[in-house]
């Protein structure tokens, strides 16, 4: 029987590491799981994410590129004790939490990202768009449930995008991805993109620019993500309506200006304290 231990244990980062996290919006990090723990995983996620998956069926080319993108399913956590024990990882939560210099971080929520054969690019855009939040500390990580080649469209990453002002209005689409491209170029920001191995992880912030490629394999790329946010983190205003949308079906109970304490935003790993329901 697997020892599920490792979800529970420090990974242990350098000063580097957090240095080059904040300044470049993204670090991939290795050895983050063992090959058995994913293997462990791997079969309920991808049985939720596609007993979920509402393009079942949809030829590829009725699609658009959004959809041609991946099969998205969120709050897996709720749909199964497994994959709750993934999502909730203190692994995970402390390496988040440390990158972000926080005391602690809550869930946003998690979701599968499988890009099907044959699936599209993802375009470029910046997370944090969609979210309505006080303030800019969050991140994601980012979970290959097995190696990812570069012909299975690992992440690319836009090297210091965060402290741009780059498409923060751009929902992800076919503009988001040309008018990014564009002003990435002009600006001179470097892209950066690697292959994942087994138990890499990465982590971005959210207002870090990425995109991926497609998948030209014959086999699904499946990744599971689980979003973090400061423990402390304030509901803001929306100001477009993915946000609004957002706000509605990831913290429905919290109001504008209230720290996001709603059933679905728990929080994950807290630092010197043994209460973890207090951040």
């Amino acid at each position: 029987m697997i020892d599920l231990q490792l979800l529970e244990q420090a990974y242990d980062l350098t000063s580097d590491q957090v240095v080059q996290f904040r300044e470049e919006g993204f670090l991939k990090l290795p050895n983050v799981f063992d090959a058995a723990t994913l293997q462990h995983f791997e079969p309920e996620i991808s049985r939720l994410t596609f007993a979920h998956n509402h393009l079942d069926g949809m030829p590829m080319e009725e699609r658009d590129t959004y959809s041609k993108a991946f099969i998205q399913v969120g709050n897996l956590w709720k749909k199964s004790e497994n994959a709750r024990r993934l999502t909730f990882s203190k692994r995970l939560a402390g390496i988040a939490t440390d990158l972000l210099g926080s005391s602690g971080v809550r869930l946003w929520h998690d979701q599968a990202l499988y890009k099907e054969p044959s699936g599209g690019f993802t375009p470029w855009h910046a997370d944090q768009q969609y979210w309505p939040m006080k303030s800019s500390l969050s991140v994601t990580a980012w979970i290959p449930l097995h190696a990812v080649p570069l012909e299975q469209g690992p992440l690319c990453f836009g090297r210091g995008s965060h402290r741009k002002r780059i498409g923060r209005d751009l929902p992800i689409s076919d503009s988001s991805e040309a008018l990014i491209h564009k002003e990435i170029k002009d600006q001179g920001v470097v892209e950066v993109i690697e292959p994942y191995e087994v138990g890499d992880v990465s982590f971005h912030l959210g207002w870090t620019l990425h995109r991926a490629g497609p998948n030209s394999t014959a086999r699904p790329r499946k990744v599971h993500t689980v979003i973090y946010m400061d423990c402390n983190m304030k509901l803001a205003e929306p100001t477009n309506p993915n946000q609004a949308l957002d706000h509605e079906k990831w913290t429905p109970s919290t109001a504008v200006g209230e720290v996001m304490n709603d059933p679905l935003n728990p929080i994950l790993f807290t630092t010197g304290s043994s209460n973890e329901n207090v951040c």
